[in-house]
This record gives C-alpha cells, structure tokens and sequence, in this order.
C-alpha cells in the first residue's frame, strides 16, 4: 500500500534518498516524525516507518536529519545537475520537479555502478567547493544554540554540551577590556563549559556577523576545516563590544554530515579597551586562507593577536 501522502514516485525517490543516512539518523528521524511510538529493528523498518508517517514529500525533505549535502548527493546519482551553491530550499524544489518528471537526466541512474561512482567524485569535489556553506550552517547552529543557554533566552530542543567537541579539544581564550588576558582549556567537558558560563553565568550574547565579511572559511589537505568569525558581544540592550572566534573542525567518522569541534579560539575586545574617541568598525574577518591555514600549523596564538578589529 502506498504512503499516505507520497505518490508511488515520491516514494521511490524518498527511499533511495534515505539510504544516504546512516542507521543512527535513520532511527533518530524515525523517532521524530513517529513521536517514539515506533520502534524499527533495522535500517529497512525504519525507512517504511519514516514513509509510512511522513504527510507528504516536501515535509520529509525539510526535516533537519535530512541534510542539504544528502539531497545533492541523492540528485547528483540521479543524473539531475544542479549548481554546488544551491540552498537546501532550492535543492528540495528540484527534486520536486525531478519526481514530477519536469526536469530531465543528464545520466541514468540503473543499476550501472560507474555513474554512481563518477557522481561520488562530483560529491568530494562538492564538499570541497562548499566549505563556506558548511561554515555558515556551522555558524548558524553553534550561536543559535550557545545562546540558547541565556537565563532569559528559550532553550533550544538540542542539548548544549561536551559532546559536540573532540575529547581532546582545545580552547584560547583572549579578552580585552581594561587589560588584555588569556586563558586555555583543554578536554571536550572544560571548553563546553567555559563557553556556556559566558552565555549562563555572565549573561553574554554573541550575535555573529555571517556576511561575506563577518565569515571565512577554508580546508586543510588533511581536511580540518577552519572557520573564522566576527561579530558583536551583548548583555542586555547594550553592546558590550566586539568578537572574533576561529573554530577548527572534523568530520566524525562514525556519523556521516556530523562534524564536532577540535579546537576553538575566541577574541573579545570590549568598548572600554578602545582609545577615547573610538569608535568600533563593523566586525569582519580579514584573514586571507593561507592565514588560517596556519592556524593548522600551530599558530594560533600569534595569528590571534595579530588580527586587529
């Protein structure tokens, strides 16, 4: 019997799509759309479950376990092309259109393993191309949800702790108001909670700057990717000053689409610490790639102290 909600097409794609996520995701999904009430056994009871319970196509794909990178990945096995800078928004249009055989095929998607393996080229050369797009959904995720922390703010569904970090996960902390001070953690549990005591305890915000300026990004050959960020620091109505904070990540090897935190280095420079008559530039990032790259050759101190806001 069909899906309620997806036509026989929709459902055909929805399951190839799925087979993208990893079993953990598929259970994880699973319990979302089913609200805990199913419990699936292996990974092909809980892809009917999901399409069994999903209200329509474009309800599944907007899901947040389904990641934008599956969907490009799914199109790209399809044969369908789409540019590497498209929005997740777009990508679920173009399958839409894919699925109501409005889009044509450049290659065909049967069993043959080549294509498969051609568009699995096409995908690294992708995550390559689109490493600002990771950053800024990086970004977009990590501040959302450290903010969430704030007494006054509405706690996040997601869980703020040591497990988005590598145990052996590192942190500089640099804060310049009336004098300039520096403090290091190490250890996945420390750093956790040196970042949350800014938002919980000291009443902090951090509102980053995802423009083209507020945010670069860039890979390592060995595929850490380094994420620098501006933006300004707030405690209540009042703007505190300004930040900046480079991350370094990694990809979990257990999870696909899952990347945790292996060091951070975090900036802040506070009005009081400007001269009389100062006034703050909007908060950018001028680092050029090879900058950070040298972050990942153990720099990342001197290149902190030398960025000037």
């Amino acid at each position: 019997m069909a899906a309620l909600g997806l036509s026989e097409r929709e459902r055909a794609g929805c399951r190839d799509l799925l087979e993208f996520l990893d079993t953990e995701e598929l259970v994880a999904l699973t319990d979302t759309i089913t609200n805990r009430l199913v419990h699936p056994e292996s990974r092909q009871e809980a892809i009917h479950a999901i399409l069994v319970y999903s209200q329509s196509a474009e309800e599944l794909l907007k899901r947040r376990k389904v990641y934008r990178e599956i969907i490009f990945k799914y199109l790209s096995t399809q044969g369908v092309p789409v540019p590497p800078s498209s929005e997740k928004h777009q990508l679920i249009d173009r399958v839409k259109r894919y699925w109501n055989g409005q889009l044509p095929c450049s290659s065909s998607p049967s069993g043959d393993r080549k294509p498969r393996a051609e568009s699995h080229e096409k995908s690294q050369k992708v995550q390559n191309d689109d490493i600002d797009h990771l950053g800024e959904e990086f970004c977009q995720w990590f501040f959302e949800l450290l903010n969430s922390q704030h007494p006054l703010s509405v706690q996040s569904e997601e869980t703020w702790g040591p497990q988005h970090f590598w145990e052996d996960a590192k942190m500089k902390f640099c804060y310049n108001t009336l004098e300039k001070n520096m403090e290091e953690y190490v250890g996945a549990e420390m750093v956790s909670l040196r970042l949350l005591s800014l938002v919980k305890e000291e009443y902090l915000l951090l509102n980053p700057n995802l423009n083209t300026d507020g945010l670069k990004c860039t890979m390592s050959r060995h595929g850490l990717v380094l994420v620098a960020v501006a933006g300004t620091v707030h405690r209540g109505n009042s703007c505190l000053g300004v930040f900046e904070q480079i991350f370094g990540l990694i990809r979990c090897p257990m999870r696909e689409n899952t990347w945790k935190i292996k060091f951070v280095n975090l900036k802040i420079v506070g009005q009081n610490a400007l001269e009389p008559g100062k006034q703050f530039e909007k908060p950018s990032i001028n680092y050029e790639s090879n900058q950070l790259q040298a972050l990942y050759d153990g720099k990342e101190l001197s290149l902190m102290e030398s960025q000037k806001f």
